[in-house]
């Protein structure tokens, strides 16, 4: 009897043991060159990531950068920058800056917005973002969208999660816009607190479009009904 307890003790133990192994394993940092290598292995030697960012907001310009990495390069910390804290951004920035073979950032302002729609508008900023390089890339890996350049690339869905190259555009945009949003934007247009949301729809940001206008620089096919008979500034 007492061989049969201890044995009974042993199993509860070792589920109770076993989750703990299972959450441990979930948190083991993930590959995020798995692509890169693919395609370095295949011949490819500058791979460009490209991603953008803004896509969501009521203002401004949709930025999209480029970056090639050198070979084999791991950056500790580089992931996808929404789930960075700002500093930990800026950072990464200044790292990504130094280390990089190439950077190129692109732009589709709020008028281009308008006339094309936004999809198209942010195809448009990372093309630009490619033609901006130092260099022609050997292969793309663009987060979820389609470059319209002559370049052999690959589409990955949360590219931004899953490959080095991509993290690192997605953080260049994102700082690089946001610094736009603190600085130039915001000094041009102080009273709606751009700084503080970055162009997208908070209600204090709906709230200061309804009370004085809207700017040239928001996107009015995203303002439906929140202008209305409103008037603009300027």
């Amino acid at each position: 009897m007492n061989e049969m307890n201890e044995l009974t003790e042993l199993t509860q133990l070792d589920a109770l043991v076993e989750p703990k192994k299972k959450k441990k394993e979930l948190v083991e940092p993930k590959d995020l060159l798995i692509y890169e290598r693919e395609y370095w292995e295949s011949g490819f030697e500058h791979i460009a990531g490209i991603d953008e960012v803004g896509r969501g907001c009521l203002f401004g310009d949709v930025v999209a950068a480029a970056v090639i990495l050198p070979r084999d390069l791991i950056l500790e910390g580089v992931n996808d920058s929404k789930k960075l804290t700002e500093k930990k951004r800026d950072a990464l920035y200044d790292i990504i800056m130094e280390k990089a073979l190439a950077v190129g950032i692109g732009y589709a302002d709020a008028e281009t917005i308008d006339q094309l729609n936004i999809k198209q508008a942010a195809r448009l900023a990372m093309k630009r973002a490619v033609e901006a390089l130092e260099g022609v890339p050997d292969y793309l890996l663009v987060d979820a969208e389609k470059v319209d350049v002559n370049i052999p690339q690959l589409s990955i869905i949360k590219g931004d999660a899953n490959s080095q190259s991509i993290a690192a555009a997605s953080i260049i945009a994102k700082v690089t816009r946001d610094r736009l949003c603190k600085e130039d934007w915001d000094t041009l247009y102080p009273e709606y607190g751009l700084s503080i949301h970055k162009g997208y729809a908070t209600k204090f940001h709906r709230e200061q479009i309804m009370a004085l206008g809207a700017t040239p620089m928001h996107r009015r096919s995203f303002l439906g009904n929140l202008i209305g008979e409103q008037h603009t500034l300027f």
